[in-house]
């Protein structure tokens, strides 16, 4: 089954259920008329929306032509906003950067920031920044939104809480970094408002992608049209989501609508930018440039600025966007 949240001049825009090829729509509000509402009382709602689903994939609704542009981000606004590091060969290429330290670096316990939630950004929002040279970077992520979640939970509760699977992009201005970490409570000016990809779907619904508690697809990102990185979401993920709900309910209860991310995509290899069409590639500028560094002597690859245009895609295997791609320009406000 798959979701999205359509604009309708309201904060948290209105849910509506997806055809399986992602092509037509059909409102979901006589079930539930948002996403939360639906998270809410899943157990009740979830059997009534994939009834619904499958009434518009047979053609007993006609429904109507889905257009990405008219969506917002999934929760528009959200009880909570986890981003986690499931990806340790991302922590080891970016651990020199300014700002960041060595100690960090760890393999029993994943790392975890609460980023802000009151504002996530729809797939084609612009992603706005005051100044052109705050090192704007990219990180394309997997995510997953969560039912409720007790404070100590299992590995076993943390898995069977994942209620929906999606891509985002968790935005980073790399010039703070090093002022969040080291005089502040962490990260704060550094993380803009994420954001994320039109559409959700269940685990069960993306069959053998979904597996092990980890999204086996890979995710492609272009800058400006030019392939940047397709890095496979499912390879060289030491945590799991599991593993990043365990560890973000150790000391505190999740409640329904919380989002996990699992961190920079980040598979290991040797290739700087440009890429082959059949390269990895990276999903963040900053491991680019650490490799550009370590390779050449000096980073080449520019951050990004005002007039760039991002897009952010899962592939399944016929190609298409699992769940549509996010597309975004960087505007100097």
């Amino acid at each position: 089954m798959k979701l999205a949240t359509l604009r309708n001049n309201r904060p948290d825009g209105q849910l509506v259920v997806l055809s399986a090829d992602s092509t037509r729509f059909v409102s979901a509000t006589r079930i539930a008329p948002t996403l939360q509402a639906a998270l809410d009382d899943w157990t009740a709602h979830a059997p009534a929306l994939s009834a619904l689903a499958a009434q518009l994939d047979a053609g007993a609704i006609a429904g109507q032509v889905f257009d990405p542009a008219q969506a917002l981000a999934p929760l528009p606004r959200a009880y909570q906003w986890i981003d986690g590091s499931g990806y340790l060969n991302h922590l080891e290429r970016v651990r020199t950067l300014k700002g960041s330290k060595d100690e960090e670096l760890q393999s029993t316990r994943p790392l975890l920031y609460q980023g802000g939630s009151d504002s996530l950004l729809a797939p084609t929002d612009p992603i706005r920044v005051t100044d052109p040279d705050l090192a704007l970077d990219f990180e394309a992520e997997a995510a997953v939104i969560i039912g409720p979640v007790p404070m100590g939970a299992t590995k076993a509760q943390a898995s069977s809480a994942i209620r929906l699977v999606t891509v985002c992009n968790d935005i980073s201005l790399r010039r703070l970094v090093a002022d969040d970490l080291q005089n502040g409570f962490g990260f704060f000016h550094a993380k803009p408002s994420t954001s994320f990809a039109p559409i959700v779907a269940t685990p069960e619904s993306l069959g053998t992608a979904w597996r092990d508690n980890r999204l086996h697809l890979p995710v492609r990102i272009e800058v400006n049209g030019n392939l940047y990185g397709q890095p496979n979401a499912g390879t060289d993920m030491h945590f799991d989501f599991a593993d990043l709900i365990v560890e973000a309910a150790r000391t505190r209860p999740l409640a329904a609508g919380t989002i996990i991310g699992g961190g920079t995509i980040s598979n290991s290899h040797d290739e700087t930018l440009p890429i082959k069409r059949d390269g990895i590639g990276f999903a963040c500028i900053a491991e680019a440039r650490t490799v550009e560094k370590l390779k050449y002597g000096r980073a080449r690859t520019p951050f990004l600025k005002p007039g760039d245009v991002i897009r952010i895609g899962a592939l399944s295997p016929n190609g298409q966007s699992t769940f549509g791609d996010m597309v975004q320009t960087v505007t100097l406000v």
